[in-house]
């Protein structure tokens, strides 16, 4: 199963574009890495590349405009694009909708269907690097006055919240790279000189 030429096109020119105006975190780089793993997970569960490819193009759009409720400003701006509409039946517009809403690690309930599961999974970074080098962005971003002993701190204890033993981080699909990296972070939770040196190896390169 191939991706529809024509939904491709108009993504790629209309829709992708428009991540840069997030910042780094949610921009270009992270879309093109979040549809690429929804690509695999849909072909292991033989599921439709259309809908998994549009669920992940669309899901951090409207990030700029409210980065605390971009999921349901994501997901009104997908459902709003009339053009969009002509690819998609009603029921499959309501699942790629629903997932849109649905992909955050920090929500409280489990996704509505297996491609809200899908992109949700996507979404997880797997490369220990990239987390203290977005979660440092973020802090430069909304914490501007912290000194970096402050962001250190920021970024450790958003670490114990999102990926400790009992962190909001779910995974819903079977991924051995995610397990890898989720053991990572929590070697590096229980080792605070060793999360420290890590920190201070990205903080450098950033700054």
């Amino acid at each position: 199963m191939e991706i529809n030429c024509k939904l491709e096109e108009y993504i790629n020119n209309q829709i992708i574009p428009e991540y840069n105006k997030n910042e780094t975190a949610h921009g270009i780089e992270h879309i093109e890495y979040v549809i690429n793993r929804s690509l695999k997970l849909a072909k292991k569960y033989n599921l439709n590349l259309d809908i998994a490819y549009t669920i992940a193009a669309y899901h951090d759009i409207g990030h700029h405009i409210d980065a605390k409720n971009h999921e349901k400003v994501s997901a009104d701006i997908f459902y709003h694009d009339e053009y969009i509409h002509n690819f998609f039946n009603d029921d499959e517009i309501t699942v790629i909708k629903e997932a849109i809403e649905d992909h955050r690690a920090s929500s409280k309930n489990d996704p509505r269907s297996i491609y809200g599961k899908i992109v949700s999974d996507a979404d997880k970074n797997t490369e220990v690097e990239i987390f203290f080098k977005r979660s440092i962005i973020y802090t430069f971003k909304y914490y501007p006055n912290y000194s970096k002993e402050q962001c250190l701190e920021r970024v450790y204890n958003y670490c114990i919240e999102k990926f400790g033993e009992e962190g909001y981080a779910k995974s819903y699909l079977e991924d051995e790279k995610y397990e890898e990296y989720l053991k990572s972070l929590r070697n590096l939770i229980k080792n605070k000189t060793e999360f420290k040196n890590m920190f201070e190896t990205i903080y450098k390169q950033i700054v």
